[in-house]
């Protein structure tokens, strides 16, 4: 009989019953411990930090870089500084139209348009605000995603012609809305016997759009190209040209042939240039993120240890009777390491759930948080989007469970061990 039981595949049926009985039994009776409880709950808890935290992680990054890509060039291209024959300095594009069209037949452009770019003032009453202007066409603004998305802008594109597109910050700063009328003030006006008169004009407002950021929103507006070369004394010139690609996250390969179509003079600058540093410090961050993370994970786990020694403990007598029955060592192991195991197993899948549940309802859950802290939960100006954003990817869920599963697998076998390795006859010396 004790050859038999000794021969018996790994974690036979008979393995499975034994343990889902001590899993069953109660704390009287040997059972599980408290011990066991607590590290149930700490290893969902633990996973569900994981999995929210890398849910918001992957989303703050691709809202982030959503707004970057929908609402900017992906690469800014623009002439490098001359010397004019009066000593003055001359950066603008004069066949600009030349440049878009060579720039736009690079394979892997989708668009290429001219820009003419200014700092200034606008007022509406006593209300005052600082903004960049931005000169295009009417046509290559609509090219732009998030400046173009109906969904959430006021006004019509179409009469673009007509006046100028702000940013709904700029908008709020100014009180205004579409069919209102601005001044737009430039310090470097008109030069005149009695110094430089500033330039003041007046433009309907005919578009008010979101992009999503708060400091595109707060600062940028858009005027029609023509209209913009006029008021900056631009005549015939560009600044830069933007351009966006096929595949922002390649947009390095395409530099050498941008440049090429560009002219000798050509300069490129893109979006990783722009904001690579900023990226770079959410991969830091990330990274840490992830380490602390895991770390939680593993005091979790390692309470399981705590948990399993307690009924190794309880269940000696249990232990001596299996092995003079025959029960090998192995199958001893196996029995504690299933306890151990479902403990992480079943602490798992629940931390999954909530991590889930919580990636999909974290609009609802963060409108609660934010509405019990009176608003005041999440500031737009600090964080540069207007909401928090999670994003729920497969492979961070699936990063959370091999690492908690792991973790929860390696820490069982200790005390599983030695449980299979206890002495029979000391187990039922005392019995």
């Amino acid at each position: 009989m004790a050859k038999s039981v000794s021969n018996t595949p790994p974690f036979a049926p008979f393995e499975w019953m034994i343990a889902w009985r001590y899993l069953r039994a109660r704390r009287a009776e040997g059972g599980v411990s408290v011990m066991t409880w607590i590290s149930l709950i700490g290893i969902t808890l633990a996973v569900f930090a994981l999995i929210a935290t890398l849910a918001v992680r992957s989303g703050f990054r691709a809202e982030f870089v959503g707004t970057i890509l929908g609402a900017n060039a992906h690469v800014t291209i623009y002439n490098a500084a001359t010397v004019d024959d009066n000593g003055g300095t001359q950066t603008g594009i004069a066949d600009y139209t030349q440049m878009a069209e060579r720039v736009a037949a690079v394979p892997g452009v989708t668009h290429a348009a001219p820009l003419v770019r200014g700092q200034v003032m606008a007022n509406k009453g006593q209300a005052n605000a600082g903004i960049e202007i931005y000169g295009i066409d009417g046509a290559d603004l609509a090219n732009i995603p998030r400046i173009a998305n109906p969904e959430t802008a006021v006004g019509d594109l179409a009469n673009f012609d007509q006046g100028i597109a702000i940013g709904s910050g700029v908008a709020q700063s100014l009180r205004v809305g579409v069919g209102d009328r601005i001044k737009i003030i430039s310090p470097n006006g008109v030069k005149t016997a009695f110094g430089t008169s500033p330039r003041v004009n007046a433009y309907d407002v005919v578009y008010v759009f979101s992009a999503g950021r708060y400091d595109i929103d707060r600062t940028r507006a858009y005027l029609p190209l023509a209209e913009a070369q006029s008021f900056f004394d631009r005549e015939g010139l560009a600044d830069e040209l933007e351009v966006m690609v096929e595949d922002p996250d390649r947009v390095d390969e395409l530099t050498d042939a941008l440049l090429l179509a560009a002219g000798d003079r050509g300069m490129a600058w893109t979006w990783r240039d722009a904001s690579g540093s900023f990226l770079n410090a959410l991969d830091i961050e990330d990274r840490v993120m992830f380490v602390i993370l895991s770390i939680l994970v593993l005091i979790a786990a390692m309470n399981i240890v705590s948990g399993l020694i307690m009924l190794v403990k309880n269940k000696g007598r249990d232990i001596g009777i299996l092995r003079t029955m025959g029960l090998s060592e192995g199958s001893i192991l196996r029995v504690f390491f299933i306890c151990g195991a479902f403990t992480g197993i079943i602490g798992t899948a629940m931390g999954v759930i909530l991590g889930c549940l919580f990636a999909l309802y974290v609009d609802q859950i963060f409108g609660a948080v934010n509405w019990l802290s009176g608003g005041t939960a999440w500031d737009a100006s600090v964080r540069g989007i207007y909401f928090l954003p999670a994003k729920l990817q497969f492979n961070d869920v699936m990063s959370a469970v091999a690492l908690s599963l792991g973790l929860s697998f390696i820490v069982t076998i200790f005390p599983a061990r030695r449980a299979a390795r206890m002495n029979p006859v000391e187990a039922l010396r005392y019995e």
